[in-house]
């Protein structure tokens, strides 16, 4: 698992993500992207203002579904951006497309509470 530059976002590839969401014990939000698709450009810099947000609430991560095709593929991601929020190592809650700062975190903090 590690961070680019000073982002509060973890970057995971097919090594660290299961131990990322089977070791939190917050909430972890992956972000399934790739660089050449628009729509995950789009929504790039809200999912920064979320990891920064929420702080240590929960985690935020990105997974390019091109350099980590076994975890895309094992969550059955067929269209990107998919935001997908696991607990407790499980997927409790699946988003798809762009979505709004302000529903990620509603969608966190309901699985957190």
């Amino acid at each position: 698992m590690g961070t680019q530059a000073d982002s509060p976002v973890v970057h995971l590839d097919d090594k660290s993500f299961h131990q990322a969401i089977k070791g939190a014990d917050v909430p972890v939000l992956v972000d399934f992207w790739a660089p050449w698709c628009p729509p995950c450009r789009a929504i790039a810099p809200t999912i920064d203002r979320l990891a920064s947000d929420v702080g240590s609430s929960a985690i935020v991560a990105k997974l390019d579904v091109d350099q980590a095709p076994n975890a895309a593929a094992s969550h059955r991601v067929q269209s990107i951006p998919t935001l997908i929020i696991f607990k407790g190592g499980r997927e409790v809650d699946r988003l798809v497309g762009v979505q709004s700062g302000e529903t990620l975190k509603a969608r966190l903090a309901r699985v957190a509470g």
